[in-house]
């Protein structure tokens, strides 16, 4: 008995919280629903994952957090700090977008042309309200 209550000591097991239990439950659930349930798997697998790593307890007593070189939160948090996960979800979704509509019917071309008029504008709306810095 006394090597199973070592044992448990040395896992993560031992600083779980409820929140923890909450997160990764809903990380669980996101990877289901996202694979069998094919429900925007290219958002919710990545999505998921990341939830169920971030909240793995424990993870900062044993140096492998967000600030440890080499850990994976540190390579998941580089990807976020730098951006790369909008333009990698932008790309996935711009190669799975179906043109069929447009084909069939070119006016839609207006739809699109004001929608990239409306990110243009909301970005320079943001750089001169101040949120480039």
């Amino acid at each position: 008995m006394q090597e199973l209550i070592q044992f448990m000591q040395t896992t993560g097991f031992l600083n779980v919280e409820l929140g923890n239990i909450i997160m990764m439950a809903a990380g669980i659930l996101f990877v289901y629903l996202g694979i069998s349930k094919e429900f925007e798997p290219l958002l919710l697998v990545p999505i998921g994952f990341g939830m169920i790593v971030g909240n793995i307890p424990g993870v900062s007593a044993q140096g492998m957090g967000v600030e440890n070189e080499g850990s994976v939160l540190s390579y998941l948090y580089f990807g976020v700090g730098k951006g790369i996960y909008p333009s990698l979800i932008f790309l996935g979704v711009g190669a799975l977008t179906d043109f069929s509509a447009l084909i069939a019917n070119p006016r839609l071309i207006l739809l699109g042309a004001a929608a990239q008029l409306g990110i243009f504008a909301t970005f320079m709306g943001s750089i001169l309200l101040g949120f480039n810095t």
